[in-house]
């Protein structure tokens, strides 16, 4: 995936372990959605995690746990919705549960800082 591909408003849907790892290996923050389609919380979090892509300098991308397991245990994703924001290659911050936008986009801003 190019540099370029990943300049974009809206969040990246992972279709492979590659992609994903060259997703989070970039510079700057990137915020990954563990979801699952049958989760109500997950959608209820969709439109916050949408909005973070389109406003802020963060790359979103969304890793569904059902299709990628292993990138589910990996993370030591147990449940969903579960952020995990990375900075520079690095996972730093995690939130797990339904949270405000609020909560999101001061973690992003903080790891932007």
């Amino acid at each position: 995936m190019s540099e370029s591909e990943l300049v974009t408003d809206e969040p990246v849907h992972v279709e492979s372990v590659e992609q994903f790892k060259s997703v989070v290996d970039r510079d700057g923050v990137v915020l990954v959605d563990f979801y699952a389609d049958w989760c109500g919380p997950c959608q209820m979090l969709e439109p916050v995690v949408e909005n973070i892509a389109a406003d802020t300098a963060a790359v979103v991308v969304k890793v569904d746990i059902d299709e990628f397991q292993q990138l589910a245990g990996a993370y030591q994703v147990q449940s969903v919705p579960n952020v995990v924001f990375f900075a520079d290659g690095e996972p730093k911050k995690r939130v797990v549960g339904m949270r405000g936008e609020d909560v999101l986009r001061r973690v992003v801003d903080d790891l932007s800082a």
